[in-house]
């Protein structure tokens, strides 16, 4: 038991050493009409492991077309560059619930298989689909199919795979059989549900070369790189000349506060003197105010007072209240 566990530890160990012997490729597009464009990535142990291998993808990634979201795109990897993996367009593929949507009942479909060789001597094999409105015979099945065949075959037999490649991705060949099968049924849809590379032709070396693509891409990320750096040293020294001119208002705040209270400060040593005289005056002023208060007492007729009026002064200046009117009025009088 334990020298078995011990084996299937081991083995254990010898896979995950397998993982970190992969590393991983870029899957480019072909040269013709993608010019290398970077489709995706894939872990291999070799080049030996990935070629062949299918990569699928919308077209909407491809070509930012958003209508083209149910269109699946095939490559196939046929060689390896360094860690860049080659790849081959051999067809494209429908989603099935698009297909499903435009079949409804009482609606009549064509479909067909059609064979075609291309003039670079591609084999390439095209399914299209019509739908029409109503319900279509058999007489005009038959016809419609044997439109479509004869425009497809004419079609492929004078134009290359790439061009063929071209006019059903941008529903240029769906156009073509929309128009020779209307006068029969009038379709209500056209659509290559599936295409399929058979065979393989002769490859056309136009273009610019991997090595080309490369060095253009290393300079575009260069030249990014440099904005993106330029533009921050920007926003930082956008930030300091901020900074500087908040310190330089702060500065200016303060001196235009100390200024204000200098002149406050002015202004009261200014006005302290004038206080004073005009206390003094008033304090001379209200004994002589007080005079003829004490005047208008003794000139009073103190007879007209009751007793208790007379009581109430006596009692203010501080005086004795006992004995009668006469003997309080000598007092106040005194």
């Amino acid at each position: 038991m334990a020298s078995k566990g011990a084996a299937q530890r081991a083995a254990a160990r010898k896979q995950r050493d397998k993982w970190k012997a992969k590393r991983w490729y870029t899957i480019r597009a072909p040269r013709q009409p993608w010019q290398f464009k970077v489709i995706g990535e894939t872990l291999g142990e070799s080049s030996d492991h990935i070629i062949g291998r299918i990569y699928e993808l919308p077209q909407s990634e491809v070509d930012g077309d958003f209508s083209k979201m149910d269109v699946k795109l095939r490559f196939r990897v046929t060689s390896t560059v360094g860690n860049d993996a080659m790849t081959e367009y051999i067809g494209h593929t429908m989603q099935n619930d698009n297909v499903r949507r435009q079949i409804r009942r009482y609606r009549g479909k064509v479909d067909d298989t059609i064979d075609c060789v291309t003039v670079d001597g591609y084999y390439v094999r095209i399914k299209p689909l019509i739908i029409t409105g109503g319900r279509v015979k058999g007489s005009q099945k038959s016809e419609m199919r044997r439109l479509t065949r004869d425009t497809i075959l004419q079609f492929a037999a004078r134009s290359t795979w790439i061009e063929v490649q071209n006019s059903m991705m941008s529903d240029v060949l769906e156009k073509m059989v929309h128009d020779v099968v209307r006068d029969i049924q009038p379709p209500r849809a056209v659509i290559i549900r599936k295409s399929q590379l058979i065979q393989s032709g002769v490859e056309v070396d136009d273009g610019m070369s991997l090595e080309e693509i490369v060095q253009e891409e290393a300079r575009k990320e260069a030249e990014l790189k440099a904005k993106k750096e330029a533009a921050l040293a920007g926003a930082e020294d956008g930030e300091e000349e901020a900074d500087e001119a908040d310190e330089d208002d702060a500065g200016a705040t303060s001196d235009v506060l100390a200024s204000a209270e200098a002149r406050d400060d002015s202004a009261d040593s200014d006005d302290s003197p004038d206080d004073e005289e005009e206390a003094e005056a008033e304090a001379e002023e209200a004994p002589a105010e007080e005079a003829p208060a004490e005047e208008e007492v003794a000139d009073e007729d103190l007879t007209a007072l009751t007793v208790p009026e007379l009581k109430e002064r006596l009692k203010a200046a501080g005086l004795p209240v006992s004995g009668k009117k006469a003997d309080l009025i000598a007092r106040l009088s005194e």
